[in-house]
């Protein structure tokens, strides 16, 4: 796999978003690594790069593909996996990182692959703010979109490992999504509408507040 970074947040839980052909593939994907068949995982992701970070559609764990390879002690899989843009802060539905994972199962020589590198340190009680006032705001300017969806709302963790800590978030239904960015110890974010003119507004978040700084350039 080429090493590539990808910065799509996948919020999408509800299966009836996607076409049915996407959803079964998606769902031979999780099948696969749950099994630890990672040969036919990576043939997967050889036709769809992008979905590395890819959970089960609906399903309730959370687990991702480098989740599944610390549960499976798959070392080498892992590597791919990292190699290939698995984010190693990216937590399950209760919290776990991949590393967690592999320390819980006794995975002891997986700790030094599956620690995350963190490029843009944060304290944590700054991040759940930011992140708080993240998902305020999506639910906010979504308009109801991503509760209709039962959208799962970014982790900003992942932002704090990317070279580049910025990422997009697609809303199903809106025609366009959040982008946002970390500036330092703050958050800034750009909304839109491709349907709805003037509809751009940029907000910059802080652990205290969230100000909208610009709007109407969509």
């Amino acid at each position: 796999m080429a090493k590539t970074e990808h910065t799509r947040w996948d919020g999408v839980t509800t299966r009836d978003v996607y076409h049915a052909d996407i959803v079964a593939r998606r769902d031979l994907l999780a099948d696969a690594a749950r099994d630890g068949d990672w040969p036919r995982v990576f043939d997967q992701l050889a036709e769809n790069p992008d979905w590395v970070n890819a959970t089960r559609m609906g399903g309730p764990s959370g687990f991702a593909l480098l989740h599944q390879a610390a549960w499976h002690g798959a070392q080498d899989a892992a590597a791919a996996l990292v190699g290939g843009g698995a984010w190693r802060t990216l937590p399950t539905a209760t919290g776990e990182r991949a590393a967690d994972i592999a320390l819980a199962r006794g995975h002891k020589g997986m700790s030094g692959l599956l620690q995350p590198v963190v490029r843009h340190p944060l304290p944590a009680p700054a991040l759940d703010a930011l992140q708080d006032r993240l998902h305020a705001l999506i639910r906010a300017d979504s308009h109801g979109l991503a509760d209709q969806h039962r959208l799962k709302l970014p982790a900003l963790a992942v932002l704090t490992e990317l070279t580049e800590p910025r990422m997009y978030f697609p809303v199903p239904g809106m025609y366009g999504g959040f982008r946002y960015e970390l500036d330092g110890d703050s958050l800034v974010t750009e909304s839109w509408s491709r349907v709805v003119g003037g509809s751009g507004r940029r907000h910059r978040i802080t652990a205290r507040s969230t100000e909208l700084v610009a709007e109407g350039f969509v």
